[in-house]
């Protein structure tokens, strides 16, 4: 389950944690209050393709985190165990997944602490 989002410097915003109940969580707003590029910083997080423009205008990099509580669904928990190589988050634990995006194209993801390819 998505415990929480934050995101730096995507876009309008400059920064923002949104942390999230057990349940339905839904997303309201008027048109332009920011649900769209919540949405994009979790996509960022997943691996969603990243250009540029997606950062705010007049800084360097950004940043998109996604912290999801208990185990992982089971194809996720095969990538994780077979690719990548890592342990499994069990019932009580956090998975963390983080990108960051620079001007200078430099693109980084992060499963926990690891570096990892997009």
């Amino acid at each position: 389950m998505l415990k929480a989002l934050t995101i730096q410097n995507l876009a309008t915003i400059e920064r923002l944690t949104v942390e999230f109940a057990p349940g339905l969580n839904a997303l309201t707003g008027e048109t332009g209050a920011g649900k769209s590029i919540l949405v994009g910083g979790l996509e960022l997080a997943l691996g969603e393709r990243a250009a540029g423009e997606a950062i705010r205008a007049g800084e360097g990099f950004a940043v998109a985190e996604a912290v999801f509580a208990g185990p992982p669904p089971p194809d996720a928990a095969a990538m994780l165990r077979g690719e990548l190589e890592l342990e499994c988050p069990g019932e009580r634990e956090v998975l963390v997944l983080r990108r960051e995006l620079s001007r200078a194209g430099r693109n980084r993801c992060f499963v926990g602490e690891r570096m990892v390819g997009v």
